[in-house]
């Protein structure tokens, strides 16, 4: 069998067992292999078990914990798709998915800087903006985290923004 079927097997099986976590052990290797269509639509798969995930999650009026594999990998897809908005100056549609995403996690860390993410898209601050003046690039490299998880003092203001908004 080729290296490509292969690999399509094993992409099938992990869709068949809406294992995100297995599709993003296999993104590498899907880089390596796939032709740009097929990769397309290995990541769209990617994203659609992820949307299933969600949609599960807020019909049981759940949280995503992220220490469980599958829910780590779910908001890993979802970050990732919401920054895809931002990037693309989708601002609204950025932000009201990271404040979904910050309501709907149990870790207190991810759920703040989803915040600053939803606050600064909603208030049109640009990607470039946000990363530049308000994130902590080099401190969110050491993290090794998936999203920007940390900021710089400046970003306290998008938190005052909010509440001020609020009032």
């Amino acid at each position: 069998m080729s290296k490509v079927k292969e690999l399509k097997v094993k992409v099938l099986e992990a869709q068949q067992n809406a294992d995100i976590a297995a599709m993003y052990i296999l993104q590498e290797e899907a880089h390596a292999t796939f032709d740009e269509e097929t990769l397309s639509g290995f990541f769209a798969n990617i994203l659609d078990l992820a949307l299933e995930n969600l949609t599960n999650t807020l019909e049981s009026c759940s949280k995503f914990n992220i220490n469980d594999v599958q829910d780590f990998a779910t908001l890993r897809a979802l970050y990732e798709y919401a920054m895809e908005h931002y990037h693309a100056g989708a601002m609204k549609d950025a932000s009201a998915l990271y404040e979904v995403l910050a309501g709907i996690t149990n870790d207190e860390e991810f759920s703040l800087s989803l915040k600053y993410h939803y606050i600064a898209a909603d208030k049109g601050i640009s990607l470039e903006v946000f990363m530049d003046d308000y994130a902590d690039m080099e401190k969110t490299q050491t993290n090794k985290t998936f999203y920007i998880s940390c900021f710089k003092k400046k970003a306290q203001s998008l938190l005052v923004m909010k509440k001020s908004t609020a009032e």
